[in-house]
């Protein structure tokens, strides 16, 4: 499932793909492979999600003008919804710019360097919800194609995400030379 997030990420427009693992760190990067991704480990993973969050805060290009977060376990968002952030976030300048799918909003989520301090401020078990929140005013929401991407959470989320979707790779169906 990681390895899809993983795929659909290179796939986009983004400039560098961070993977952020705790928990058997080294065997898991092992069974996803490589995709061009630089893996970081959160060594205080077991704190909550914003030890993940500000680990990859910390790893980013210091010249990166926003990051995009996506969830390990939403193997749905593709590459297109991705691109659709970052153009966004390109022509209107939006601090915080979000997907919307059927008007539900969903992942991934792309932040602007000016929040990345209050993201470095969250703790606990919580991710960027407060910051985005805080700052309801400058979320710019991005249609996109598609069905809202589910959380994979539970074996009976396994089950259902593999009925629902196609048994064909659909990283191969976008020809990027990348992944060949």
């Amino acid at each position: 499932m990681l390895a899809h997030v993983l795929k659909h990420a290179v796939a986009s427009m983004l400039d560098e793909v961070i993977l952020v693992l705790g928990h058997q760190a080294e065997c898991i990067s092992a069974a996803v492979g490589e995709w061009g991704q630089r893996v970081v480990v959160n060594r205080e993973y077991a704190t909550g999600q914003s030890t993940s969050l500000r680990a990859g805060l910390i790893a980013i290009n210091p010249d990166a003008a926003a990051v995009v977060f996506l969830l390990g376990d939403q193997p749905q968002v593709l590459p297109q919804a991705i691109d659709a952030l970052i153009d966004a976030f390109r022509t209107r300048a939006a601090s915080i710019v979000l997907p919307t799918y059927g008007g539900v909003r969903g992942h991934p989520i792309l932040i602007a360097r000016p929040l990345f301090a209050e993201l470095q401020s969250v703790s606990g078990d919580r991710g960027a919800r407060d910051v985005i929140r805080s700052h309801s005013d400058a979320v710019l929401q991005v249609p996109v194609s598609g069905t809202l991407p589910r959380d994979v959470d539970t074996e009976e989320d396994y089950e259902a995400l593999l009925a629902r979707w196609p048994a064909v790779d659909d990283i191969a169906l976008l020809g990027d030379s990348r992944l060949s």
